[in-house]
């Protein structure tokens, strides 16, 4: 397996307000079928679908998704200054403040929020990996 994500999907209880909640932190909706909604990424695309759907796909209850698994996911950004209009962007556009930004131990500049289905954004500053110009993340920096 080459060692990349493709596509993250995300399962969602309402596709229409959940796209309004990314688009609203700017990014653009990627035309395409009904019943998925894509934004392409760097590298990669965020894909919501139905919690029902994705239950479906899998042949699992649909109440067997949900709660927090332990995943993650992060946006890095290019100054500790880029983190906290990040987190209210995403508060006024309905996700929750799981922790506000501030200084981790390990020396970077951090902040999470929910979702909202609960889905967990790390959006977050790392001092040790600069970001490409085009603002693609690889540990240690490009």
């Amino acid at each position: 397996m080459e060692p990349r994500v493709s596509l993250i999907t995300l399962a969602v209880k309402d596709i229409a307000a959940s796209a309004a909640f990314y688009e609203a932190l700017g990014w653009e909706r990627e035309p395409g079928n009904e019943g998925v909604v894509a934004f392409n990424l760097l590298g990669q695309t965020l894909g919501l679908y139905s919690r029902a759907g994705l239950a479906e796909d899998l042949g699992i209850p649909e109440e067997a998704i949900g709660g927090f698994s332990g995943i993650t996911l992060a946006h890095n950004v290019r100054t500790a200054e880029e983190v906290a209009p990040l987190l209210a962007a995403a508060e006024e556009a309905g996700g929750r403040i799981l922790r506000p930004a501030g200084e981790v131990f390990w020396g970077g500049f951090i902040g999470y929020f929910a979702d909202l289905d609960g889905h967990v954004w790390e959006v977050a500053h790392n001092p040790f990996s600069e970001l490409s110009k085009e603002g693609a993340f690889r540990w240690g920096g490009y």
